[in-house]
């Protein structure tokens, strides 16, 4: 009797863990595809107006198609790898909204060498990119110390035209990969005043 309960537990347990593996692949893949076609345009753009410049920016690209497509598959990367992840998108949008919204993008990492689920940051920047308005002004800092990684993104938006619905179904699927994922271990905190602002707060090992 007792072998069988133990073996049902395990059957239980191991059911559990293909659905949160499923649910994970399934909530990552819905990230995967805007990315690459914000890049793919910029990269058009430039191939038009400054084609001497366009070969640096395909190298970035194919350094982020390789993170996204199959980096990103692994449970986690080094932070080191996601934060060059996240310095060619800012690059790219630097390129993409030059005379038409002021970016500000700064970090501070302590050691590179932590691990972090892949594609977590990238969600909350690309939402302010898609909310802000025109000569919107976009902070960006991303921050780590004694395995605490701060991410602090805020970006000014249309009061009449946009709800707070609006900005939290692009950070939705953000929350659910958090809770399968770090559970008690991260915070993740909205405000909406002149401007909207997200605050991450992450426990790294």
């Amino acid at each position: 009797m007792l072998n069988r309960f133990l073996d049902k537990q395990d059957e239980v347990e191991q059911v559990k863990k293909e659905h949160l593996e499923m649910e994970l692949k399934f909530l990552k893949s819905q990230i995967n595809p805007h990315v690459l076609f914000n890049n793919l345009n910029t990269i058009y753009s430039y191939a038009l107006e400054k084609p001497n410049e366009a070969p640096e920016l395909i190298l970035m690209l194919s350094d982020n198609l390789k993170h996204v497509l199959y980096e990103s598959n692994a449970e986690t990367i080094s932070l080191e790898r996601e934060i060059q992840f996240i310095d060619n998108y800012m690059t790219f949008q630097s390129i993409r909204t030059e005379g038409v919204k002021n970016i500000q993008y700064s970090k501070s990492i302590e050691s590179n060498n932590l691990l972090i689920a892949p594609l977590l940051l990238i969600t909350i920047i690309e939402n302010a990119f898609k909310h802000s308005t025109l000569n919107s002004d976009i902070f960006v800092e991303i921050k780590e110390a004694n395995g605490i990684l701060e991410c602090i993104c805020s970006n000014n938006f249309d009061k009449d035209k946009t709800t707070n619905e609006d900005f939290k179904i692009g950070l939705q699927n953000l929350e659910k990969r958090l809770k399968l994922i770090y559970m008690d271990t991260y915070s993740l905190d909205f405000s909406k005043n002149d401007k909207f602002k997200v605050y991450l707060k992450l426990k790294l090992q």
